[in-house]
């Protein structure tokens, strides 16, 4: 027995040691990795750019707004590949201007591997494409496996678009899915208190009703409808072909053509292979066949967009994902505290080396409360004597027109999404949840009246109903006065085009939301100018990025931990997230309604 025990002990010993050496190993494995990868991510590393090169623009990835704050997949940075999930936009903009420049890069090839981007992205994007255009180099576009619409959108600009004989192309125009949640919170015993002002404001109907409002209907119609046909217009225009019959080709399943079809129907124009594609680039670029093509990557010749200004320079400061909704988002997911960014920007005022300020805005609003700090401090920002424009990304609504519109100047793209000025607010009441489902009774004790007021247990009572709505009510006029004194317009002409009504950036600017399209570039331009900084401007992006490795680590167990929740969830996940946002956030918001807008 003592000799089968002193077996096990020993068995117990070696098996754990093994277990500590292997995670030592791990760790170390880990801290070369970072540490390797901290070394030349200090600074921008330094790339020769061999003569007939290509800019390679992978569209295997989402789009992020800033570059350096891209996603890095732990287990590629292990293997020594720390390749991004995710690339900036300002990294895309600046390498396509470059490559334009150098005498060395020969063109642009796009390879279509499904990129994840709003429409106001991909339109910056392909604007510079066009801009490129202009210095007589080419563009090549190629679909290995398919092209979906938003890669296709990009790849019309091409010269040449090609496909793989057994490829595939998605056409079929935009959607907004809104998941109605009502019959749900009725079955669990939870009913949303809703207060809010303006018909079209619809953030809180799929707790309030179980189908769509005609007004919200109406307002996606229109939106979509405008979107879809800007992009549809610039698609054809490029392509050579009817807007009308392009779209009729959208209603047929565009998806089930066979590429042969395809190119009759000029969507594409030519069917090759892999190796057959990397051939006619060679050809392009006087390469010998065999050879390896000299492919260059945006974050190769993009500027370094996070080093430090020096001297008198502009700020651009990124205000991107909800306000103030870090706490009720999961941490894989952007946010904006509103506290953090009315501090930077007031740093910014107080440094005499900033002489303008470029507001990046793509933010589907939130905390009314919050909305109203960063807004004071545009505005203390513009008092210092410092012109301020915004430039407005995907979404810039409800808050995120808040804090937008008091600026000198406002840019925007014409698929942006604006507007949305209204409030609301949502409360909700569990007491059906907590006294009749769970069999639990809250009991309370209080001094006053409306001491218990907002409890987990209690249902609102009337006065305290038209409480929270006068306090909306209130909200609403002071945002549509911000609105109006921004915009130098009456309070009763914003409130005309306000309601909560969602605009696209097209008419944002015939009714006077927007001054001017462009994007973050134009609005640089612009404020360079009238900071009187010639033509010689230098900027500096703001706030500073979190350590990118630091943050990797904490959004790797942060992804693992929502990728495995998902997985027990399934299609319940999304509601899921929704309910944490409703319980975590402020109750009175300045919020875009949260559909799901499919391109």
């Amino acid at each position: 027995m003592m000799k089968k025990f002193i077996l096990i002990v020993c068995g117990s010993f070696v098996g754990a040691l093994l277990a500590f050496m292997f995670f030592m190993f791990a760790a170390m494995i880990m801290s070369f990795a970072i540490m390797g990868s901290m070394s030349m991510g200090s600074g921008k590393k330094a790339v020769s750019v061999s003569k007939h090169s290509i800019l390679k623009l992978d569209l295997g990835t989402s789009i992020s707004e800033r570059g350096g704050s891209e996603e890095i997949d732990m287990m590629s940075l292990i293997r020594g590949n720390g390749i991004p999930s995710s690339l900036g936009l300002n990294t895309v903009l600046s390498a396509i201007e470059k490559a334009a420049d150098d005498d060395k890069v020969d063109g642009i090839y796009i390879e279509c591997n499904g990129v994840s981007a709003a429409p106001a992205t991909l339109q910056t994007m392909r604007r510079a494409l066009k801009e490129f255009k202009k210095s007589g180099k080419w563009i090549a576009a190629y679909g290995y496996e398919g092209i979906n619409q938003a890669d296709y959108y990009l790849a019309s600009v091409a010269d040449s678009i090609y496909i793989n004989p057994v490829g595939a192309l998605d056409l079929h125009g935009m959607a907004s899915v809104t998941p109605y949640m009502k019959k749900l919170f009725d079955k669990i015993g939870v009913e949303m208190q809703v207060v809010r002002v303006g018909t079209f404001k619809s953030a809180v109907e799929p707790y309030m009703l179980e189908d769509m409002s005609d007004a919200n209907r109406l307002q996606q119609e229109h939106y979509l409808g405008v979107i879809w046909k800007e992009m549809l217009d610039s698609i054809a225009a490029d392509r050579k072909l009817q807007t009308d019959a392009l779209n009729a080709l959208c209603d047929s399943v565009i998806l089930t053509f066979q590429p042969l079809q395809l190119i009759q129907q000029k969507l594409v124009d030519k069917m090759v292979y892999k190796q057959d594609m990397e051939n006619i680039l060679r050809a392009r670029t006087e390469v010998a066949k065999g050879d390896d093509l000299n492919f260059v990557c945006p974050e190769d010749l993009a500027d370094d967009l996070e080093s430090g200004a020096i001297g008198d320079h502009i700020a651009v400061v990124y205000a991107v994902g909800g306000i103030d909704d870090s706490s009720s988002l999961p941490s894989s997911e952007e946010g904006i505290n509103s506290e953090d960014l009315s501090q930077t920007i007031h740093d910014l005022m107080e440094d005499d080396n900033v002489k303008g300020m470029v507001l990046r805005v793509n933010s589907p609003g939130g905390s009314a409360f919050g909305s109203e700090q960063i807004w004071k401090a545009v505005m203390d920002f513009k008092a210092a004597g410092k012109p301020v424009a915004v430039s407005m990304g995907d979404y810039a609504a409800s808050g995120g027109y808040y804090i937008s519109c008091c600026a000198d100047r406002i840019f925007a793209e014409r698929t942006t999404i604006t507007g949305s000025i209204g409030i609301f607010g949502v409360i909700p009441n569990m007491s059906e949840l907590i006294e009749n489902k769970l069999g639990v009774h809250m009991a309370s004790v209080k001094t006053n009246e409306n001491a218990d007021m907002g409890a987990a247990g209690k249902k609102l009572t009337p006065a305290q109903l038209a409480a929270m709505q006068n306090m909306v009510n209130q909200g609403y006029e002071l945002f549509t006065k911000r609105c109006a004194d921004g915009r130098h317009v009456s309070q009763d002409s914003i409130k005309k085009i306000a309601e909560g009504r969602v605009w696209d950036g097209i008419t944002a600017k015939q009714i006077g939301l927007v001054d001017e399209f462009g994007g973050i570039r134009e609005a640089v331009a612009w404020v360079a100018g009238k900071a009187n900084l010639g033509k010689d401007y230098k900027t500096q992006n703001y706030p500073t990025l979190e350590d990118k490795f630091m943050a990797m680590l904490d959004k790797y167990m942060v992804t693992r931990y929502e990728a495995r929740l998902q997985g027990e969830m399934g299609l319940l996940y999304d509601w899921h997230k929704q309910l944490q946002r409703i319980l975590g956030r402020d109750h009175i918001l300045c919020l875009m309604p949260e559909e799901d807008i499919k391109f």
